[in-house]
């Protein structure tokens, strides 16, 4: 039996859990977003220029 054949008092329910799965991937982004953007921000510039140090050896780019 499917939701959209279920009786109609199971409707709202459906809706309601559709919103739920769609939201916490986007809560989710942008508590990620967020805390990347205040980490960075409050990195020292060594820290920043060690980070992209060790992005490009791990994409196999020389650097040096």
């Amino acid at each position: 039996m499917s939701l959209e054949t279920s009786s109609p008092a199971l409707q709202p329910a459906h809706a309601a859990l559709s919103r739920a799965v769609t939201l916490w991937p986007a809560l989710a982004a942008v508590a990620l977003g967020i805390t990347l953007l205040y980490v960075v921000g409050f990195a020292g510039p060594h820290t920043l220029h060690e980070a992209a140090h060790d992005a490009r050896h791990s994409l196999n780019f020389p650097c040096h």
